[in-house]
This record gives C-alpha cells, structure tokens and sequence, in this order.
C-alpha cells in the first residue's frame, strides 16, 4: 500500500472534502434554505448543529463496529449513503425530509474520517505518518473553510438545489474513484470492540481527551465569532471582510502541510508550544485590534496558519495516547473535536454577552491556559512515552 500511497491519499482527501463539505457547506445557505423551505433561519440551522451532534455521538462507536469490515467497503458504503442523502436534499420539498437526508449520513461521517486518519498513517513508512495524516488534515480545513463559500456562491448564482448538487458529484467522484483506482482492503487485525474500548481505562487517554476539548474549546470560543470580531472592533467589514476570511481559510490550508513536518520532526515540543503560540496570537489580536494592518496580520497570517495546526496536533495527541485502537481513538478525536466546538462556542458567547465582542479572547486564553495544564500532565506523568500514531 505504501507504492500508491499518493494516490491513496489523493481519493482519500476528496472523500472527506465531500463529507466535511456536506457537513458545513450549508452554513453560508441557510437562509436560503429558510426561505426555500418556509421556516426560520434558526429552524433551518438544525441542519447543522444535529449534524455535528449525531457526529459527536457516533465518533467513538461507529468506527469501531466497522473496524472488522474490508475497508475498501466501508469507504465505499458511507460514500453511497451521503450520496443517496445529497439526491434526496436536492429534490425533497419538505424540510423534515431534508434534515432526516442529513442526520442519516452524519451517524457515519466519523466512519470515513477514522479510516482515512487510519490509512492515511498505516500506508505510510512510520516517520511519513504525520505528514500523510496532515493531507487528509487539510482536506478537513478545506471542506470546512471552503466548502461554505463555494455553496454559498453556487446557490446564489444558480440556486439551491445546484449547490446540493455540488456536494453530491463531490461525494460520487470519491465513490467512482474508491471503486476503481483502490484495490481490496481487508482489515489488518480483528480488534474486538471491547478490546479497543478498552484504552479508556488508561489515564494517558484521558489526559489527551482533556487536552483536546481544551484546544478546541479555546479555537471555537473565538473563531465562531471571527467575522462579529473583525466587523465590529476593527471595522472590516462587506468585500474586504469576506476577502479577509478567505485569505484566513488559504492560511489554513497551508497550516497543515507546516503541522505535518513539525509533528514528524518534534512531536511533543510541537504539541507544548501550540497553547503557547496560539496565546500570543490572540494576546496581538487583542491588543492591536483597533489597528486594520497588523490585526490583520495577526488574524490572517499567524491565527490562520496556526488554526490548522490545532486539528492536527489535536488528531495526534489522542491517537498517540491509543496506538493499539487506530479507529477507536480517530473517532474520539471527532467527538473531542465536536465537544470543544460546543463548549467553546458556548462560553465565546457569555463572554460576548457579558463584556462584548473584544473579549471571546479571553475566553480563549482560559481554554489555552487550562489545555497546556493537561498536555504538562500527561507529559510529567509519561516521560518515557514515545509517540507514536
């Protein structure tokens, strides 16, 4: 597997760019699926945020009651389900048929992103791991950044339906790809359920699960107030502010491909700096907020790059704390992802409410300061772990 591991990971990229594309790209419609469906735009946001419960639900089981299938199959079975959920959204007319279209794939959206995370690290010889993972990383970032503009701009230019569209030939381009270009693969070990589960009784788990809810938490409690911040604070706002949040998203694609050689060449020193450099990019946009050039600088440059980095620090982190159970802890990382987007976003907002737009970053400092505390602990407490994911 390793000789085509390019093109494996190639598929595998374009598979999650479909799903993470479905799963966010209707953020930048919503309205447009208010009107199109006669309800209210809150309504219409139940599409996303039971999806991304359904996920944190499903993130630690699923993937492990397809651990025992061919993969192959598995990647091939979840792919046609979010196809058959992309048919049924663009021609029902009903929204609860829609959101049913939606809550239906999402129980399996943690399936094809634990197996991509796990080829992607097992098709590649042992020190390439961490690079390979950060391709199918930055497949994440771009169906989440860029999966909403490219919605938003096709329902707009054509309608709703040709954005929904969009999503499916996505996801059947991956499906007719797996199909033909990756040969069978059965799975490597039959690892019981119970097995896998079982790497919760180890501390070491818990302290990266802490860690990677605290990292997340800490992004999402200022990032979902990214574009509120700019407009209000730095008065960014109309083209220049869409422009400034696409430049955010390119940054972040390029912040994975820098995660990757940094987790091959100094895993934990990456891994302890991260709380760190993220505080101090926060710490600039804080203070230099008022200032249009470097809070740009500071937001576009270094909070870009170092937004994606956080994904894939947060993937290994928990996958090196659980090396035995690959798809286990794949699935941990998704609801631990999902988990700290709810908390963030949560406490983003009593800070907003309570003091005002300028200060979600201090929430965000809270969350980096207590998710550096459980990244020491596991590392006082485990010096002679070595990292592997």
């Amino acid at each position: 597997m390793v000789k085509n591991n390019n093109l494996l990971i190639l598929i595998l990229a374009i598979g999650v760019f479909g799903i993470l594309s479905t799963e966010m790209g209707v953020i930048g419609i919503l309205p447009v699926i208010a009107d199109t469906f006669g309800v209210t735009v809150s309504q219409a946001g139940w599409l996303v945020s039971l999806f991304a419960l359904v996920v944190a639900f499903s993130g630690p089981t699923m993937p492990v009651l397809f651990s025992r299938f061919n993969r192959k199959r598995g990647m091939l079975f979840v792919l046609g389900i979010f196809i058959i959920g992309n048919l049924i959204s663009i021609f029902t007319t009903n929204f609860t048929v829609l959101l049913f279209a939606r809550i239906v794939p999402a129980f399996f959206h943690p399936v094809y992103i634990s197996l991509a995370l796990t080829l992607a690290a097992t098709s590649s010889k042992p020190e390439d791991a961490p690079k390979s993972i950060a391709k199918i990383m930055m497949a994440v970032s771009a169906g989440m950044i860029l999966g909403v503009p490219i919605a938003t701009f096709i329902a707009n230019a054509a309608s709703l339906q040709w954005a929904m569209s969009f999503f499916a030939v996505v996801n059947a381009a991956a499906f007719v790809a797996t199909l033909f270009l990756i040969p069978s693969m059965p799975a490597a070990a039959a690892i019981s359920g119970g097995a896998q589960v079982s790497v919760l009784k180890k501390p070491i788990v818990w302290l990266s699960i802490a860690a990677v809810i605290l990292i997340n938490s800490a992004i999402a409690s200022v990032n979902s107030y990214l574009a509120e911040f700019l407009s209000t604070i730095s008065m960014i706002s109309g083209q220049t502010l869409s422009l400034v949040l696409f430049v955010f998203g390119i940054a972040s694609l390029g912040g994975n491909l820098l995660a990757g050689k940094l987790l091959a060449n100094n895993a934990r020193k990456s891994v302890v700096s991260y709380p760190i450099i993220l505080g101090i990019a926060y710490t600039a946009a804080f203070i230099l907020s008022h200032f249009f050039g470097p809070v740009v600088i500071a937001v576009v440059v270094a909070w870009g790059v170092i937004f994606a980095i956080g994904n894939n620090i947060s993937q290994y982190w928990i996958a090196s704390s659980a090396p035995e159970a690959p798809e286990f802890a794949n699935g941990l990382f998704l609801t631990c992802g999902n988990l700290g987007i709810t908390l963030g976003t949560a406490v983003g907002g009593f800070f907003l409410s309570g003091m005002g737009i300028r200060y979600v970053i201090v929430g965000g400092l809270l969350f980096l300061v207590l998710s550096l505390a459980a990244v020491l602990l596991r590392n006082f407490f485990y010096k002679g772990e070595r990292l592997t994911a």
